[in-house]
């Protein structure tokens, strides 16, 4: 690996841990506006990003970087998790990180080999088709490893999350777009200045 392209590599996964540490975080919190307090959480809209970077990571350099990517900002996320968020007195929060964690690994690996199936199609198809099928299996797997069997209304949070995850994997097509172009040009330099 060029040292730009494991800069680039390592850049990625740390937004990735960012991101789903962020929404594991974001996640405990309702959003207390407009009556939503039973329907959505802050964290749908962070964790939608996870799919944005796995998805350039797949557009540029295949699934199998992609899948490296996936598995470091694994690590990294439920680690960050555990460390700062987990409340281990606390069962539900214990469970929002094993739910997080195993809906993550199983949602990014889907959307990465979804994305290398398609990848041949226009620009759009890949990235939103793997993303609206990924955030569809996390949202379940959270949802339900988290908060099955307790008062909280998971399947309204869940369906209220998944909505506005959809929202969000549809306005991510727009960055993607401008960030695989960029990327891209970021390549180019390199080889013309290597060449």
């Amino acid at each position: 690996m060029t040292k730009m392209k494991s800069q680039l590599f390592f850049l990625l996964a740390f937004l990735m841990a960012f991101v789903v540490a962020l929404s594991n975080y974001l996640v405990q919190f309702p959003i207390n506006y407009f009556g939503l307090e039973n329907l959505l959480t802050y964290g749908a809209f962070s964790y939608p990003v996870a799919f944005l970077i796995t998805d350039l990571s797949n557009r540029k350099y295949g699934k199998n970087i992609a899948k490296r990517i996936v598995y470091l900002g694994f690590a990294l996320g439920v680690s960050l998790t555990l460390y700062f968020s987990t409340n281990y007195s606390d069962l539900i929060s214990i469970r929002i990180a094993i739910g997080s964690g195993t809906a993550f690994l199983v949602a990014q690996l889907i959307d990465v080999h979804i994305f290398d199936r398609l990848r041949k199609k226009i620009w759009f198809i890949a990235p939103l088709a793997s993303s609206l099928i990924g955030s569809s299996i996390d949202t379940f797997l959270f949802f339900s490893i988290s908060f099955y069997g307790t008062e909280i209304n998971w399947i309204t949070l869940s369906f209220g999350d998944l909505s506005v995850k959809i929202f969000v994997a549809l306005t991510m097509l727009i960055p993607f777009r401008l960030l695989l172009s960029h990327i891209q040009e970021i390549s180019t330099i390199k080889k013309k200045i290597s060449v």
